[in-house]
């Protein structure tokens, strides 16, 4: 069943209040994903640092050992802890060096995103809680994705919960099923893609990074999933420009586009866009199967 939202902002009055939009449109969606839910929001940030976001079950001593830590080396610009997740930020040239350094000495933390934009949240629980425990309301932002989740082939944790993130400012939300993704995952291992959950939907996230990693752009990725993937699906897609949209060539799930002169939105259902301002002016419509739809900075 799930839920996905999708927001992109074409004019300030919309980035800033990004937030409290997408968190809008989400807790619409909770009837169709009450089990767990997570944005994606990327926000501007210095083109000199990158960003990496973590979770921990234990935040209260995880990441104050690892604050420690990193300032004793002099690799941490800044950190900022939202109650189970840290938004880590440090210089390019360390990104590799503090992976490795949480691999082996904070086991317990776990990389949810890198880029130099994006922030992932994410957690248990209905949309509602997972708005207020982030204080996802108060945020800004150029775009954000959204999902509500209803599990039905993995297990209920955070790591399984949407957004996924397998690439630098990239990440994937779905509503579907994809009958197949045993057989990509072991085809994407052999290429050395790691992976965290036995979620479908973390396969497509790391099918398309590992396509646009080999010279593909976002629109060539998803064209070729359409080929490669067995199931059904609606994917939106985040990346550091905007996000992508595409529905298999059944389209047996439903989606919803809307745009006007101040943001482009996506929804599973219509009232999930009610909440956005001037909505009653939007164009509006339902996007076509087997089409991949991009909204951003520039062409993807």
């Amino acid at each position: 069943m799930c839920g996905i939202v999708g927001l992109f902002a074409k004019r300030p009055n919309i980035k800033n209040k990004l937030g409290e939009h997408i968190s809008d449109m989400l807790e619409v969606m909770s009837d169709r994903g009450p089990d767990s839910a997570g944005v994606s929001i990327f926000k501007d940030h210095s083109p000199k640092k990158i960003k990496l976001t973590l979770h921990s079950t234990e935040p209260d001593l995880d990441f104050i050992n690892l604050k420690k830590y990193l300032a004793s080396k002099k690799i941490l610009d800044s950190m900022k802890i939202n109650y189970s997740h840290a938004v880590l930020s440090i210089d390019k040239s360390n990104k590799e060096n503090i992976i490795l350094e949480l691999k082996e000495k904070f086991p317990n933390i776990r990389l949810i995103s890198i880029g130099q934009k994006i922030e992932i949240y994410k957690g248990v629980g209905k949309p509602k809680s997972v708005v207020d425990n982030f204080k996802l309301r108060k945020m800004s932002g150029s775009h954000a994705v959204g999902h509500t989740r209803m599990a039905t082939e993995s297990a209920v944790t955070t790591l399984g919960a949407h957004p996924f993130s397998t690439g630098d400012d990239q990440c994937l939300v779905h509503n579907g099923s994809l009958s197949n993704h045993n057989s990509l995952r072991r085809q994407l291992i052999k290429k050395n893609m790691v992976f965290e959950t036995e979620n479908d939907s973390e396969v497509a996230a790391s099918y398309l990074t590992d396509k646009m990693a080999n010279g593909s752009n976002l629109t060539e990725a998803l064209e070729s999933s359409l080929h490669d993937f067995d199931g059904f699906y609606t994917f939106v897609v985040g990346t550091v420009n905007g996000f992508g949209v595409l529905r298999d060539p059944i389209a047996c799930k439903p989606a919803v586009l809307a745009e006007t002169d101040d943001y482009v939105a996506f929804g599973s259902e219509y009232r999930a866009l009610v909440p956005l301002p001037n909505i009653e002016k939007a164009k509006v419509w339902e996007p076509e199967p087997a089409t991949v739809y991009f909204w951003g900075q520039n062409s993807e």
